[in-house]
């Protein structure tokens, strides 16, 4: 029996592509390129036609003096163009294709609800929202989400290369890692379920199993908030490491992280990054300051009174930013030391003083991109802390039942991924960050 496959003309044509791309140019060489008609420029006697491509974009040589069938492309037409390849230092990537034959896949059957070929995609953020799926085959609103890919896979890549095992938690629970009443509800087979606040409870229960993981996946928050900050679905790219010394070996993680996919982004991503004019940050070290310590140096240097002695205002947050960079020239800084009544029943306690917890935020740029610390271990401690704060045992006997059983000393943290690219980019909503963003007013599409 023979079987035959078509691998090796697949083969040949990705092979000759990436060789042009990469400036080996190989003159009137046949190729077959599919993608979408991006755009079409009729110059009289030529005609230009883009094609749009993963890759990027391609241009194609029409002479309507050799090709009888101009008539039949329209712009979005999914296509097969097939013709000889020609240095051109003024196209994209240095070379164009002389169109011989092309081959229509598909056909528009609408107009397009925006002009996705313009440079910049001068419309209202609802609207691009509205017609998404077509809105980011503009390429510039498409390389928004490269970087995002590129940020995803140096968070995976370094982990993996730090001993860390990629877990995958469920999203539908009995209780809240978190706690509080910021929670989507719903039931399950006629019982009250919700929707995980995080995978805080099971990202530490495999800590007793694999000693170091991490996951990327949604998480869901019913907070009331409408602004160009917060989503009620985002996703958190999270870890969990045992056997630490101090939530120090947490942040230096993190930091190790941010220097690997700065380094990834600038290498694998730097189309993307000129595009849209992405200057990454230099990390030597992330300074680390107290909660309390900040607080009170960025009140009296900016004369601003404190208004709320237990967590972080925006706006405190952005002067603590614009200080450090002051001081440090740094765009990222580590905020330590959280007042224990502002973070959940699981966090450490300082033994130098109960009221603060071993635990940190990172801000970058005077937006706080990830929450972390140190973790209680021990089963008393765990359920005298419950008890101070009038905590119930139901649903989380599971998740209790492994430090009955023994933990390691343990710590992590979650980081919000479309603030992090928002803020890398110079975005000015977290929704441009965000495939299909869920917030108070859209579920759709």
């Amino acid at each position: 029996m023979e079987f035959v496959t078509k691998r090796e003309e697949k083969k040949s044509t990705d092979a000759l592509l990436e060789e042009l791309m990469q400036g080996t140019i190989r003159e009137d060489e046949r190729i077959s390129l599919k993608g979408a008609i991006h755009t079409i420029r009729d110059m009289g006697d030529i005609v230009f036609v883009v094609l749009r491509r993963r890759e990027g974009l391609f241009q194609c040589i029409y002479e309507k003096s050799k090709v009888t069938d101009f008539a039949k492309l329209k712009e979005a037409q999914t296509v097969k163009i097939t013709g000889t390849i020609r240095s051109e230092q003024r196209a994209p990537h240095g070379f164009e294709i002389l169109v011989e034959e092309v081959e229509i896949y598909s056909t528009p059957t609408k107009s397009m609800p925006l002009q996705i070929s313009k440079w910049k995609l001068n419309t209202s953020l609802e609207a691009k929202l509205d017609y998404r799926a077509v809105a980011l085959r503009n390429v510039r609103e498409r390389a928004v989400f490269k970087i995002q890919e590129g940020i995803t896979r140096g968070f995976r890549d370094y982990l993996y290369q730090e001993g860390f095992t990629e877990i995958h938690t469920p999203k539908l629970g009995a209780k809240s890692a978190e706690g509080g009443a910021n929670l989507f509800k719903l039931e399950y087979f006629h019982r009250p379920a919700i929707l995980q606040q995080s995978p805080q409870f099971y990202k530490q229960m495999m800590v007793g199993v694999f000693d170091r993981v991490f996951e990327t996946a949604p998480v869901f928050r019913a907070e009331k908030h409408n602004t160009k900050r917060h989503l009620n679905e985002y996703t958190s790219l999270d870890l969990e490491m045992g056997y630490i010394d101090s939530m120090d070996d947490i942040m230096d993680v993190e930091t190790g992280f941010l220097k690997y996919t700065f380094e990834l982004l600038k290498r694998d991503y730097a189309k993307e990054l000129k595009m849209l004019a992405v200057e990454l940050p230099e990390i030597t070290e992330i300074p680390r300051v107290r909660f309390d310590e900040i607080k009170r140096k960025v009140s009296e240097k900016y004369d601003r009174k404190i208004k709320n002695p237990y967590d972080l205002e925006p706006e405190e947050e952005a002067l603590i930013g614009k200080y450090i960079k002051e001081e440090t020239g740094s765009d990222f800084v580590f905020v330590t030391h959280y007042p224990s009544k502002k973070r959940p029943f699981y966090a450490m306690d300082d033994p130098a003083d109960p009221t603060y917890t071993l635990s940190f935020d990172l801000l970058y740029k005077g937006l706080e991109i990830t929450t972390g610390g140190q973790r209680i271990h021990k089963y008393d401690e765990l359920i005298k802390k419950m008890e101070t704060r009038n905590m119930e045992e139901e649903g989380m006997e599971d998740y209790l039942s492994v430090f009955a059983y023994g933990m390691p000393p343990h710590g992590g943290l979650g980081i919000g991924l479309e603030r992090l690219t928002m803020e890398l980019i110079g975005l000015e909503n977290i929704r441009q960050a965000t495939l299909f963003p869920r917030d108070q007013s859209r579920l759709v599409p």
